[in-house]
């Protein structure tokens, strides 16, 4: 999974030809590291490449973080075209993962 920063997410997320899942995480979040995995699953999977999934560490990203108002983590946030279409916040299991992003697609 690509790693985003301040300074990359408005080329990579914004300007992205296909929808983008943001995982917005931190190093300290137990819950982060649970759905980390899942989405590297989902990242190889057929519908990896309907969809790019990238990480945004909000600890070293602050400027992202607040102004898509990341209040805890994980929050997983769906863009397209430019717009943010649809997020959540928590720890989810694989298949509402994926009901979520094929959601947006």
């Amino acid at each position: 999974m690509k790693v985003v920063t301040d300074k990359t997410f408005a080329v990579d997320v914004l300007e992205s030809d296909k929808p983008v899942l943001v995982d917005f995480w931190a190093e300290w979040c137990v819950p982060c590291k649970k759905v980390d995995p899942l989405l590297a699953e989902i990242a190889d999977s057929e519908l990896g490449s309907q969809v790019e999934i990238v990480k945004v560490n909000i600890d070293e990203n602050p400027q992202t973080a607040l102004a898509y108002q990341v209040m805890s983590v994980p929050t997983l946030a769906i863009f397209k075209g430019g717009e943010r279409v649809n997020s959540v916040a928590g720890a989810k299991p694989k298949s509402f993962l994926v009901n979520f992003i094929e959601s947006a697609l």
